[in-house]
This record gives C-alpha cells, sequence and structure tokens, in this order.
C-alpha cells in the first residue's frame, strides 16, 4: 500500500484592513465571532486581553496592533480565530473570516521586498490568487509579543 503526499495546504483566510491572511488549517482550533476579551492592565499593546474560552485562559493578540495598523473601526466586531501552538491556544483578532483556500505548494514565494518590514517579519511565504495576494502567516512570530 503506497501512501501519496499531499503537495496542497488549505489555509483558513481573513482579512485585516485590505490584506488577505491566512494560516493553517491544520492549526486552528475554532473560529469565535463574538467572545468577551478581559484587558490586562500594562499588558504590550497588540495583547487585548485575555478569553476563558470553556475554562482555558487563552491571550488575544489584535494582529491589526501586530502589523502595525490602525485600530479598526467601532462598528466593525472583530472576529476571533483560535489556535493551537507548541505553547497552547492563542486567539488571533481578525477584521472578518473569509474561506478555507487550498494552494498547491508550488505556487508559493517568498514575501516581497516592498512589503514594510514590520509585516514582512510576520509572513512566512505569499501565493497569487484570483485578484489577491494571500500572505501565510508565521504563527511563531505574530506570539512573539514584547513590551
Amino acid at each position: 500500500m503506497r501512501v501519496l503526499m499531499s503537495n496542497t495546504t488549505q489555509y483558513c483566510t481573513f482579512y485585516l484592513d485590505q490584506m488577505l491572511l491566512g494560516v493553517e488549517v491544520l492549526d486552528v482550533q475554532e473560529v469565535i465571532r463574538r467572545h468577551e476579551i478581559t484587558e490586562v492592565p500594562l499588558a504590550p499593546p497588540a495583547l487585548s486581553g485575555l478569553m476563558n474560552l470553556r475554562g482555558s485562559i487563552v491571550s488575544c493578540i489584535d494582529l491589526r496592533r501586530r502589523f502595525g495598523l490602525p485600530r479598526a473601526p467601532k462598528d466593525l466586531a472583530a472576529t476571533n480565530i483560535v489556535v493551537q501552538t507548541a505553547s497552547g491556544l492563542a486567539s488571533l483578532q481578525v477584521d472578518r473570516i473569509c474561506d478555507v483556500v487550498e494552494v498547491a505548494n508550488e505556487c508559493f514565494e517568498l514575501p516581497p521586498e516592498t512589503l514594510r518590514t514590520e509585516i514582512r517579519n510576520l509572513i512566512d511565504r505569499v501565493c497569487k490568487l484570483d485578484g489577491a495576494l494571500l500572505l501565510t502567516l508565521n504563527l511563531v512570530r505574530v506570539l512573539e509579543i514584547e513590551n
């Protein structure tokens, strides 16, 4: 019996401002539309707070702040993508969730030099999709938050 290796990867995609980003589906535990978040005094700006997710305390990362973007409009209700990492669960606050897309691995390229350095450092690869450029997150770097 032969095991076929897949040459595609599935991504949970979402928007931050006008950027289409993605995180591997295998890293996603769940997507939460609205959830109460408790602010943490003196926390770094990118840490929007903590959420209680069925008894687990989860750090919430404001990806807009992490990417150096302006705060979201007041009428935009953030969506949380809960991801599983080596150190536990984390929540990524995004503007809006999109589709799951499957992309052939050979379609990816390195992030272009035209991206701002702080964004390029948080991205692994890019892929041209129909009408959009998909930027894939490097979760390890995204979750490394300094004061």
